[in-house]
């Protein structure tokens, strides 16, 4: 579905349209706001990961009631 949407052509033509949008000021704050934002996913994901308990494993299943379908 996907097999040759990130080409090197698609790739500057959607960084050509974002210079224009945006303009060569705003890219790199918009860019760093990106950056910081994709970080403190991250660290609130380890966190959450840290708080779970011991016993249970991120890909265990989750136990369903009998008759639960």
């Amino acid at each position: 579905m996907f097999e040759g949407l990130f080409q090197p052509m698609h790739l500057m033509i959607v960084a050509g349209i974002a210079l224009l949008v945006f303009g060569p000021k705003k890219l790199p704050e918009l860019g760093k706001g990106l950056g910081e934002s994709i970080r403190g996913f991250k660290s609130a994901m380890a966190a959450k990961e840290e708080e779970r308990p011991a016993n249970q494993k991120a890909d265990a299943p989750v136990p369903r009631p009998p008759g639960a379908n």
